[in-house]
């Protein structure tokens, strides 16, 4: 599948990217590449093979939850740029005078 200029330039568009035309130019290739090799593996036949979450057998990696020494408040709180008791200040996300529920 060739992706054109113009579908090239709407995805960077879309991820916020500015690309120059020699940039975009290399990114048609590639993707154009990327997008064929998706359309071979689509093509293979798959029947009778299970999905897989990964390709390896994986194991539970995690040590044991164990609860340990915590910062106090204060602690916490000492390089905070704006404090409220004991909590972190942050400006106002909503612009309305309705009472902030936790």
């Amino acid at each position: 599948m060739s992706l054109t200029l113009d579908e090239v330039r709407k995805v960077a568009k879309l991820a916020r990217l500015e690309m120059s035309d020699a940039d975009l130019a290399t990114m048609q290739k590639q993707l154009s590449a990327i997008l064929d090799y998706v359309d071979q593996l689509g093509q293979l036949n798959t029947d009778g093979v299970e999905p897989l979450a990964h390709p390896l057998p994986v194991a539970n990696v995690f040590r044991e939850d164990v609860i340990g020494t915590c910062l106090t408040p204060d602690e916490a709180l000492a390089n905070a740029p704006n404090r409220l008791a004991d909590f972190f200040g942050v400006p106002a996300v909503f612009d309305t005078d309705e009472p902030v529920s936790h």
